[in-house]
């Protein structure tokens, strides 16, 4: 592609008022206001009306904040793009960057509690309009797992070097939730201190997750997926009180090495890896993965109360010697051993699979740092905290969006739903006092944007 003759001489001149960077914010905020959530945080967001507060008409600036984010705010200064062009003409209420930084760094621990409370009814919400989580009358997954967000400046509350070397960070925990139908939707996030321990506070957040996860009609059985760091009798015990069934990675302790000594070289099953083939002369499945299991009680060292009894299924990948040469065999070999914690009814490789899954949290993360969570942009903690709960309601309310567009984007990255259905170029025009968007001709996904649009026009009312 080649700039035309006349676009070479082209002069810039931003002059038009009657242009929309974002179009596609016209059906999403449309959605955010079907579900009203605007009135759940004025009912639940009780931040003192008192001068220098922020806090007044809480829920236009929070809406203003959701919309800045879906369409690609990453700092308070970006929501700015909220009042650019034509912006004015088809939406009201919209705020400053610098009263809506006012308003974020006025709230305390209990404020951000009540964001949370927002968050799950909004996606409770969500799902009851969509089809958001396909499946969860069967199975459901909930992950949990913490991220590092690396934060800048000397006066970034609660951030400290540390846990990366030379980094200053905030470590929040995020719990999402998925089936084998769906990409996941956050059901929670916890801000904490860069130095915090992974496993800290992740009791309480866990069986919160849980609770959000049925809140929002998760019928079927629960797993909770988590790695090594999250491997504790409390949270065991907490997701067996929640009716949930756990898959954790146990990591290496004694009685876990002990267990896998007892399998010795008997039970092991071949699983199936991408580089997997089957030996042409024996038909047998060539593999360096092999399975097994056996019933194991964790925790025995615990109070009798926290024992949890299920299985170990254990996955062994074999090291050969990096020396051997072709024609020389193997004198040793060695495996690499990882263990899981399984207390499900499924079946071991099915278990094992599932548990393999776990993996789908990245791409909630990526989604994070590609979004608002690219930076955590206030000096106040607590500010940070309920920025970090405000992306994770416009995270659902785009990934929703995309569900209700199409197959395709139901399972796309935030990023690609963006720039397919939200930031559209867009001129307004008016006629029989009616306002008419115009947006570009042979739009790859303009289908897709009017299922969207058609869908959120049907949106049942919100649940009293």
């Amino acid at each position: 592609m080649r700039l035309s003759h006349a676009a070479r001489t082209t002069t810039a001149a931003f002059d038009d008022p009657n242009l929309l960077a974002d179009g596609g914010l016209l059906a999403v905020m449309g959605l955010a206001e079907k579900i009203g959530i605007g009135g759940l945080v004025d009912e639940r967001v009780r931040i003192a009306d008192a001068p220098n507060s922020g806090g007044a008409n809480a829920g236009a600036k929070m809406m203003s904040v959701l919309a800045g984010m879906i369409a690609g705010a990453d700092s308070i200064d970006d929501l700015n793009r909220l009042r650019l062009g034509a912006m004015d003409r088809v939406f009201t209420g919209m705020r400053a960057p610098s009263t809506l930084g006012t308003f974020l760094r006025s709230f305390t621990h209990g404020h951000v509690k009540q964001v949370h409370a927002v968050h799950k009814q909004v996606l409770a919400e969500l799902a009851a309009g969509s089809d958001l989580l396909p499946g969860s009358d069967e199975i459901a997954f909930v992950d949990v797992d913490s991220m590092h967000r690396q934060v800048y400046g000397y006066t970034k509350q609660g951030a400290v070097n540390g846990r990366l070397k030379g980094q200053k960070t905030l470590h929040p925990l995020i719990a999402t939730i998925s089936t084998p139908l769906c990409r996941p939707v956050v059901a929670g996030i916890r801000m904490r201190k860069g130095t915090a321990a992974d496993v800290r506070g992740a009791t309480s957040f866990v069986a919160e997750a849980l609770s959000t996860a049925r809140q929002v009609g998760c019928s079927g059985n629960l797993v909770l997926r988590a790695d090594a760091n999250f491997f504790t009798a409390a949270i065991v015990a907490a997701t067996a009180r929640a009716g949930a069934f756990v898959s954790i990675t146990t990591g290496s302790n004694p009685a876990v090495n002990a267990a896998i000594a007892a399998f010795g070289d008997t039970g092991w099953t071949p699983i199936h890896y991408p580089d997997a083939f089957v030996d042409e002369d024996t038909g047998e499945l060539i593999s360096d993965a092999e399975v097994a299991q056996m019933p194991f009680t964790a925790f025995k060292t615990k109070a009798k109360r926290l024992h949890a009894h299920g299985r170990l299924i254990v996955r062994r990948v074999r090291r050969l010697n990096p020396k051997t040469v072709d024609g020389q065999s193997v004198l040793f070999d060695t495996w690499r051993y990882h263990a899981v914690f399984v207390t499900s009814p499924y079946e071991m490789l099915q278990a094992e699979a599932q548990h393999r899954g776990h993996a789908i949290h990245e791409q909630i993360n990526a989604d994070a740092k590609s979004a608002a969570l690219a930076h955590l942009p206030s000096a106040s903690f607590q500010a940070n905290a309920a920025w970090a709960t405000l992306w994770a309601i416009a995270h659902n309310l785009t990934h929703t969006a995309g569900v209700l567009a199409s197959s395709f984007h139901a399972r796309a990255t935030t990023a690609t739903i963006r720039a397919h259905l939200i930031t559209i170029p867009t001129r307004i025009a008016s006629t029989a006092r009616k306002i008419i968007v115009h947006m570009p001709t042979n739009w790859p996904w303009q289908n897709d944007f009017h299922q969207l649009q058609a869908a959120v026009h049907h949106w049942p009312p919100p649940t009293p």
